[in-house]
């Protein structure tokens, strides 16, 4: 994607209130989504790994969990669109296409593209929303200038700290910091449990167990401070009133309006 940055600059409307809603009409579908969530299982627990170890930078565990996200979208990409989808996205947004695959495609491209501004965005919360109903899944891609959830995990990273602290606060700051990277690490375990848990393997479990299923998630930086943020979402059965038969893009969905207000970002959503 490096290539389309010097002349993309986003859509600040695609993502604002829209999902890309998946079908699920089958045990091979029901494989894929599973092994997917999985790898975002994974990614979870690396990250914990990174934040309880003293010696990795903690900027390296937030960009880890964010690389797999923008590697997941990528990857989507190449499944709709194939290895061209890059200009699949490109003449979405220059007005050439306007079917609903260059629409998918142009979604999942603005998520990857805003992921990969955090070198220069460092007041940044990405907060997607994974869904799952009887016959799909929905993914929102949002992304917010800040969250105040209470359930929130801080943590501090005394690399990028700009204040200036007195000599004999240094150790005890530093202490404090791993402190909070630790407890950390030991939430974001949790949230890889979670995730397996709330999305379980279709082949051990029985339909009507795993037929509905939410997590929202929320990963910020404010200068020197990192939040986390991993929450179960109660899914609404009465969201879809026709069967999915293709992947489209959607409206948000009360789920959303729900998990914006919970997470705090009303008001604060990137458009």
């Amino acid at each position: 994607m490096a290539g389309q940055q010097e002349r993309f600059n986003g859509d600040t409307g695609l993502l604002h209130q829209r999902a890309v809603r998946i079908p699920l009409p089958d045990a091979d579908a029901e494989r894929v989504f599973h092994e997917n969530v999985m790898t975002i299982a994974a990614a979870k627990e690396r990250k914990a790994d990174l934040l309880a170890d003293p010696d990795v930078p903690l900027l390296a565990a937030y960009e880890a969990e964010l690389d797999h996200a923008a590697e997941s979208f990528e990857r989507r990409l190449r499944r709709i669109a194939g290895d061209d989808y890059e200009e699949v996205a490109m003449a979405y947004y220059r007005g050439e296409r306007d079917d609903r695959i260059a629409e998918i495609v142009a979604y999942f491209f603005e998520g990857a593209w805003r992921i990969q501004q955090r070198t220069t965005v460092t007041d940044m919360v990405y907060a997607p929303l994974l869904v799952r109903y009887p016959d799909c899944f929905t993914v929102n891609i949002r992304f917010a200038s800040g969250t105040s959830n209470p359930e929130a995990i801080y943590y501090e990273s005394p690399e990028h700290a700009s204040e200036e602290l007195a000599d004999d606060y240094v150790e005890t700051y530093h202490e404090e910091s791993q402190y909070s990277q630790r407890q950390a690490a030991d939430y974001v375990r949790e949230a890889a449990t979670m995730f397996r848990e709330e999305f379980p393997d279709p082949d051990e479990t029985r339909f009507e167990e795993r037929k509905y299923g939410g997590i929202v998630s929320a990963e910020g930086r404010r200068g020197s401070v990192f939040s986390t943020v991993v929450e179960r979402v109660e899914p609404d059965p009465d969201r879809f009133s026709e069967p999915a038969t293709e992947p489209a893009l959607v409206e948000a969905g009360p789920e959303a309006r729900r998990t914006e207000r919970a997470l705090g970002l009303d008001d604060e959503i990137v458009h």
